[in-house]
């Protein structure tokens, strides 16, 4: 069974930047789809971006192209997936969550394996 693990979410002020990573422990990121999601306090769970598990190509929700502000990488020298956001805004304040489907393909809507999330707040 594949267990993630997310971690890098904090404080930060608004402007500012942080660096999410996902990891795991017993498996090969490289072996699977890598999907990052987040939750806000009250809302639904909204899917970010993925990045694929054969030849790495990142796929973005409509509103994170708009943005332009978020990058989904891999490096599997250290077996991690990762979820760069600049500029943050106090509305990026949420959990974020890393996801893995079953089916090995790239999804912004669904997983089958979670990690346990990471918070992000964004406030001066």
């Amino acid at each position: 069974q594949l267990q993630l693990v997310e971690s890098g979410g904090g404080l930060v002020q608004p402007g500012g930047s942080l660096k999410l990573s996902c990891t795991a422990s017993g498996a090969r990121l490289d072996d699977y789809a890598i999907s990052w999601f987040r939750q806000a306090p009250g809302k639904g769970r909204e899917g970010l971006s993925c990045i694929s598990r054969i030849d790495n190509e990142a796929y973005y929700s409509d509103f994170v192209k708009g943005e332009g502000r978020f990058t989904t990488s891999r490096d599997s020298a250290k077996n991690a997936v990762y979820l760069q956001i600049n500029n943050l805004k106090p509305e990026d304040t949420a959990v974020y969550y890393c996801g893995a489907p079953d089916d090995l393909v790239c999804s912004l809507y669904v997983a089958d394996y979670w990690g346990q999330g990471t918070q992000v707040t964004v406030s001066s």
